[in-house]
């Protein structure tokens, strides 16, 4: 088994660049690929926002955070975001952090009450067991979780990028993302671990 503790080359690359992760890349590519950040139907001047589920240690609310203004960023989690690289973003007005579970009504509900989103962004994954089938399970309901506050959250023409592990029901998830979304598309970032089996379901144009 692959010992993710150790840093690679994209670990230390992102910790040059000032993130605490390497998932970064896996967001800085789908944004490249699919135009994530990019500004939909909106009104000129207003900020665009974005919601990041599962946003911990930070590394894709760091990239928002850099790459589009003016914005308007919520991130969720469990756990706290990593202070040593932000620089003082975490501490902007158009940020705000919310520690908690987002499959809680409680927080559902505070999440909800700054929308509607234009981006709905998710690398949440469960706590895994090591059993496959357990961990794809939990995956696929925890993007479930996810892909309903896009149904939710999203204003129109919003886009989605969420992960889930693959096998199982996925190929269910990614039908009801075709029927919510102009565009529904599975994509593996080369910036996955060759040997995890995590990929991305991208929503593009809310209906």
């Amino acid at each position: 088994m692959a010992d993710y503790r150790k840093p690679d080359h994209l670990s230390l690359k992102a910790h040059k660049e000032g993130y605490p992760a390497r998932s970064v890349y896996k967001l800085k590519e789908m944004d490249e690929k699919f135009g994530l950040l990019k500004p939909a139907r909106r009104k000129a001047q207003a900020p665009f926002k974005v919601l990041d589920l599962g946003a911990a240690p930070g590394s894709w609310s760091l990239y928002v955070l850099r790459k589009i203004s003016p914005v308007s960023l919520v991130s969720v989690d469990l756990s706290p975001l990593s202070r040593q690289y932000d620089q003082g973003l975490f501490d902007r007005q158009d940020f705000v952090f919310m520690q908690g579970d987002f499959t809680a009504a409680e927080v559902r509900a505070a999440i909800l009450s700054h929308g509607p989103y234009d981006l709905v962004l998710s690398d949440a994954a469960p706590a895994t067991t090591g059993n496959r089938s357990v961990d794809t399970l939990r995956s696929l309901e925890l993007a479930g979780t996810v892909l309903d506050y896009a149904g939710a959250a999203l204003a129109e023409a919003g886009n989605v990028a969420l992960k889930v592990f693959q096998g199982g029901d996925t190929g269910t998830l990614l039908k009801k993302m075709r029927g919510l979304f102009e565009t529904g598309k599975s994509f593996k970032p080369q910036a996955c671990r060759s040997e995890s089996f995590e990929t991305y379901y991208v929503g593009l144009g809310k209906k």
